[in-house]
């Protein structure tokens, strides 16, 4: 008996020992870890910590702060840093309690914006005072913002030839699936998404090729059938709710979603990837094949037209990555309004630094 008490004391005193190796070899890692990361310049400004859904929104909510380079402030954009990294917008809004002047959240609005105080989510999201939402669905909206189409094909093709108008062509588009965005708007905040998912509203909405000619007329017409397929089903099976679409609509009106600009507030992923992507490549395509002719229809012959040809391509991008690094939508009535949010910020904010360096106690 006493044999098996020893053993029994020994196997526990092993264990022991190797959870105590285990702690102590994760804390020389931890403090090697912190050891080699470099450490934030100090440049005399307030640091605030900008904490984003994740790693692809890094870049976009860069670009954003840095329109609001000041004196007081630097901003520092990154994903939650908790041990399980843990990332999205149900993460950020659990952090909102702990949000404040010096940590600030930055997340898609998704509905968020337009079901205002409709939803428990939509409230809480709208009225955190250090959260910021992006007013369109997400941030691929702003990069596919229509006036700027047409240098995302420039950068990417090097040729400026304007063989498409983006602009009438996103209008005519977003008129022809506005009643299946209500639905799909509506059925969300009701919960219903079992009436029209976002599965369903992503291939009734998609562009499956792009006829450049007429500026896409033919394409347009297309959708319109697929809509109105779409739109008759979703009315004849739920007749209560299309009786109420009316009045839906015009409480969208109210946050400013009129038939032509329905592309802003539509998903992000499904409007770049199955609409925006479909016609830039298909306009760019065009806009390469129009500088290769002109190149093979010079006087070059052997090895010159070679050279122009290949330093050509060597000056052409990838339409995606441009499309990516695109900033070109502060003109976006959606993005004056984010832009007011965030300077009102700032303005509160610098206004307390400067009444903390003079003593004054500020009022909240």
């Amino acid at each position: 008996c006493k044999f098996t008490i020893l053993l029994y004391l020994q196997q526990i005193m092993k264990r022991a020992t190797a959870e105590k190796l285990k702690f102590e070899t994760q804390q020389r890692h931890r403090c090697d870890c912190q050891m080699s990361m470099p450490q934030s310049l100090d440049d005399g400004r307030r640091v605030v910590q900008v904490f984003v859904e994740g790693y692809e929104d890094v870049a976009f909510w860069r670009a954003i702060f840095d329109h609001f380079d000041n004196p007081f402030l630097r901003f520092e954009i990154s994903v939650p840093n908790r041990e399980d990294l843990p990332k999205g917008k149900k993460v950020l809004m659990s952090m909102i309690p702990r949000s404040s002047e010096k940590m600030l959240l930055c997340v898609d609005s998704d509905f968020d914006y337009l079901f205002g105080d409709r939803t428990p989510q939509a409230k809480e999201i709208c009225e955190a005072e250090f959260m910021f939402h992006t007013y369109t669905y997400a941030t691929e909206n702003y990069l596919c913002y229509a006036p700027s189409l047409h240098n995302v094909c420039v950068k990417a093709t090097k040729n400026d030839s304007h063989i498409f108008d983006f602009v009438e062509f996103m209008a005519a588009y977003s008129r022809t699936i506005y009643p299946l965005f209500l639905w799909y708007a509506y059925s969300a905040q009701l919960s219903y998404e079992a009436v029209f998912p976002l599965v369903d509203f992503k291939n009734a909405v998609r562009l499956g090729y792009l006829e450049i000619d007429n500026n896409g007329a033919d394409t347009i017409a297309w959708l319109e059938r697929q809509v109105a397929r779409k739109l008759a089903r979703l009315e004849q099976e739920n007749p209560r709710m299309a009786a109420e679409m009316p009045s839906f609509a015009e409480y969208l009106r109210g946050k400013g979603v009129e038939p032509e600009q329905t592309y802003l507030f539509m998903h992000g992923h499904t409007l770049m990837d199955n609409v925006v992507m479909i016609v830039l490549n298909a306009v760019c395509d065009r806009l390469r094949q129009m500088s290769i002719a002109k190149i093979n229809s010079s006087s070059k012959t052997g090895l010159p037209l070679k050279n122009e040809m290949s330093n050509y391509v060597n000056t052409l991008r990838s339409t995606r990555d441009v499309l990516l690094d695109n900033e070109n939508y502060t003109s976006c009535p959606l993005y004056q309004k984010l832009k007011a949010d965030i300077e009102n910020y700032i303005q509160r904010t610098i206004e307390k630094i400067l009444a903390e360096r003079e003593g004054v106690k500020v009022k909240k």
